[in-house]
């Protein structure tokens, strides 16, 4: 079910924590939401949908996917730029990563292990600083 975008930097600001078994359905809002707003978004946090779970959900072209409980494990090649985002007017300088690699669970959580470069890397590292309440 497409969701309503949550803009309330007080809630934004809480971290989110694990996600469960039971949280399955948070995976198919996410996805349908980044569908609904494909044309003005890349990437999407279950907070961002009124959820404190730690659940985000990537799109990478053609392809969409969720990543549940993700950890990085990795990084290199730091850089400073700026970001936008759904819940946000304008855009904030930030740091990311130009390489990371995850662990993480699939949306049948399943454990699952990925290695990301480019602007799929900075989407995982933006929609994971949601789940620290950190808002770019």
């Amino acid at each position: 079910m497409v969701k309503k975008i949550v803009r309330d930097p007080l809630f934004l600001r809480q971290r989110s924590v694990e996600a469960t078994g039971e949280d399955k359905q948070v995976i198919t809002d996410l996805l349908d939401t980044l569908k609904a707003n494909q044309d003005r978004c890349v990437g999407m946090a279950a907070n961002m949908i009124g959820v404190s779970k730690r659940i985000l959900v990537v799109a990478a072209g053609p392809f969409m996917f969720p990543m549940v409980n993700p950890k990085v494990t990795a990084k290199s090649g730091k850089y400073e730029t700026e970001e936008g985002c759904l819940s946000l007017d304008g855009v904030r300088p930030c740091t990311r990563y130009r390489e990371i690699e995850v662990d993480y669970l699939d949306k049948d959580f399943k454990p699952r292990h990925g290695k990301y470069s480019g602007f799929t890397a900075q989407i995982i590292q933006h929609e994971m600083d949601h789940f620290e309440g950190v808002i770019i």
